[in-house]
């Protein structure tokens, strides 16, 4: 130890070396506390305090406090500053490496690179934005104008006690620095108008990058039309929350097209408006639980003679009733959300279970004609590789009861369908009646697909002459594969 190594060597030496050993446990003690302080969140973060100065990357920045006034609705929005995110960073890649291993470094390189905008932070909007966060989004815009209450403390992703009486925008801020300090984070406090488009749908600050998703958790229908005709215009991706109130079943939930969601109420409204007021009949993903709901909306206030709810209102058209919320469902809603934003960032997008209901009849029907149509091939060539439970998941979850030449087949689809015109028949002829080679067609359609695929090169020439087809029947014989751990 350095007890012997000072008794053989010069006292000079002894010295030098004792302080080269004391130091470097100093040095480590030193590193160790500041390992140990910046995990915890405490050497920096975008926390902007009472002057106004917040720390990123343990480099002080000051934070500008922007206010607009928006008939009467203050906006502030903090002005988010660069971090110095650094891909190679240790506590980084350890603290998202689930994320890597799902989605792998070109997916969560694409999530980290990516500018999400969630507007509306109640039960829906804090869960969504808290893991959007959690998963490694490089920037995030929060917007909401309300406040945190107590009353919402039982559905908010982060807020506490504390937190009642501060803005719902600022409060995920806080609590999103001691999670993700690296991040940018711009909390605006403001409602969404369409004379606000620009500055809450405008470019990341001191950058031309646009938002690449908007999730919509707002509840109020005249904003949330507002900001979904927006994102069509600006051609943004945007995905819509339904209402999650007074609903209490998580498996009822289901993404579907804005153009087969009536089962939801305020889905319902929203399409209903959309195409009236912007001829948007479709192509907005929705979240929706087919759930009825439980309860009724609720008055906050007891009403005297003369009165209308309309004269409590504290901005036209906002709502003066609320509805009961079992706060699991929003959060539950937020999650999902999340996970719709992420996989598509990333480029690994999953299909949902579609909303259609089929009566069991109608798979035995299924399963009957593919078996003749097989038949008609003829002993030598027949074979008949699946049962009736393959039948059901190829045409429930795999062609959603639909044709693949049906083009409302590449949108999600919703509520019961009638198959009785529909047959299962093989997608390339020189292979067998499997599970990733059969596909749903009208019978006419089938009839015309075996009869040009089942003559010499009429498979390839269909392939070349339709690529479009050929590309989204391979894409979904390839989720089949996928599934089943099909080589």
């Amino acid at each position: 130890g350095v007890g012997a190594m000072a008794s053989t060597t010069h006292p000079s030496r002894a010295v030098a070396a004792v302080v080269v050993v004391v130091g470097a446990f100093v040095a480590g003690a030193v590193a160790a506390t500041a390992l140990s302080r910046r995990v915890k969140g405490e050497d920096h973060g975008d926390v902007v305090g009472v002057d106004g100065v917040g720390r990123v990357g343990g480099d002080a920045v000051r934070c500008v406090d922007v206010e607009r006034d928006v008939d009467g609705v203050r906006g502030v929005a903090t002005v988010p500053s660069t971090s110095a995110f650094d891909a190679s960073d240790e506590i980084l890649r350890e603290q998202f490496t689930r994320n890597v291993q799902f989605f792998g470094e070109r997916g969560q390189s694409a999530v980290r690179d990516a500018f999400v905008v969630v507007v509306g932070l109640g039960g829906v909007g804090s869960h969504a934005a808290h893991m959007i966060l959690r998963s490694g989004i490089g920037k995030l815009r929060v917007i909401d104008f309300d406040q945190v209450s107590l009353s919402s403390l039982n559905r908010h992703a982060t807020a506490t006690r504390a937190d009642v009486g501060t803005a719902k925008a600022t409060c995920l801020k806080k609590h999103f620095a001691e999670i993700y300090p690296e991040a940018d984070v711009d909390a605006r406090v403001a409602m969404y108008e369409a004379d606000a488009e620009e500055e809450l749908l405008g470019p990341w600050f001191g950058t031309s990058q646009e938002p690449d998703f908007v999730v919509d958790c707002i509840d109020n229908i005249d904003t949330k039309i507002a900001l979904l005709a927006a994102c069509v215009r600006r051609n943004i991706r945007v995905v819509t929350s339904g209402g999650a109130g007074a609903k209490c079943d998580p498996t009822r939930l289901r993404f579907a097209d804005i153009a087969d969601c009536a089962a939801d109420p305020l889905a319902r409204a929203v399409r209903y408006r959309l195409n009236k007021e912007y001829k948007i009949q479709g192509g907005i993903t929705a979240l929706i639980s087919i759930e009825k709901q439980r309860c009724e909306l609720v008055a906050e206030m007891e009403l005297k003679e003369g009165e209308t709810l309309s004269d409590y209102q504290v901005i036209p058209n906002f709502r003066v009733r609320t509805i009961p919320v079992l706060g699991c469902v929003p959060a539950i809603f937020g999650m999902a959300l999340a996970s719709h934003v992420l996989t598509e960032i990333a480029e690994a997008p999953f299909d949902g279970e579609p909303l259609i209901v089929l009566r069991s009849k109608q798979y035995d029907t299924q399963l009957e004609r593919l078996r003749e149509r097989e038949n008609e091939r003829g002993r030598e060539v027949a074979n008949m590789a699946v049962d009736l439970e393959d039948v059901i998941y190829l045409v429930r979850e795999v062609w959603c009861a639909l044709s693949a030449r049906d083009t409302s087949n590449k949108r999600l689809k919703a509520y019961w369908r009638n198959t009785s015109g529909l047959s299962l028949t093989r997608w390339d002829p020189a292979k067998g009646a499997t599970l990733d080679n059969l596909v749903l067609l009208t019978t006419d359609e089938a009839d015309a697909h075996d009869a040009k695929c089942g003559l010499e090169g009429g498979f390839i020439a269909l392939c070349d002459e339709e690529p479009d087809l050929a590309a989204f029947v391979t894409s979904r014989l390839n989720r089949v594969k996928l599934d089943f751990g099909i080589p």
